[in-house]
Parts: C-alpha cells; sequence; structure tokens
C-alpha cells in the first residue's frame, strides 16, 4: 500500500491555487473569474487538510474544522456574487469583467 506524503498534498495545492490565480488575473469573463476564487478557496482548503494528517491530536481536529467553515463561507459568497453578477449582467448584457468599471463611480 502507498501512502501519500504530505509534500505531494502541499504541491498539489500549489498547483491547484496558482491555476486559480492565473484564471482571475487572466480571464474576463466574470464567471471564471468566480470560479478561479473558489479554486483558491479549495486549494487553501486541501492545505489545511493535509496538515493536520502530519500534526496528530488537537492540530488534526483544528485542520478539517477550518475546512467546513471555509467551505460554508464559500458557498454563501459563491451564491451572492452569483446572484450579483446575474442582477449585473441582464442591465449590460454582458460578462465582459471591464464592463463593469463604471460601477466604480
Amino acid at each position: 500500500m502507498t501512502t501519500i506524503d504530505p509534500i505531494h498534498v502541499q504541491v498539489l495545492a500549489g498547483v491547484l491555487f496558482s491555476l486559480g490565480l492565473a484564471v482571475v488575473v487572466a480571464r474576463r469573463n466574470i464567471f471564471l473569474i468566480l470560479m478561479g476564487v473558489e479554486l483558491m478557496l479549495n486549494s487553501v482548503n486541501l492545505s489545511f487538510v493535509g496538515f493536520s494528517r502530519t500534526f496528530p491530536g488537537d492540530a488534526s481536529l483544528t485542520g478539517h474544522l477550518v475546512p467546513l467553515f471555509t467551505i460554508a463561507i464559500a458557498a454563501a459568497e459563491a451564491c451572492i456574487g452569483l446572484a450579483m453578477v446575474i442582477c449585473i449582467t441582464r442591465g449590460k448584457d454582458t460578462v465582459d469583467a471591464d464592463a463593469f468599471s463604471e460601477m466604480k463611480e
């Protein structure tokens, strides 16, 4: 039976975070930007769980509880974010993030 070392989990979390960051920086589609943010949050959750396997005891429980709260917050953020995006795109008829820069004023 093979075991997965914590370094492998951290490398995977780093790759996923980098992919999410690249999507957020490079894309103009607002839905893809939200998906990139979710990918970054999930990579941080993977990192927490990976670290919790290396430290037994109370750290293990904390490493599993923090991602649970993060997932709940991310779900609420996704619902509110998607609702805002849908309302805005109905008025602008586009999902291009540059079209929303006028809202700053």
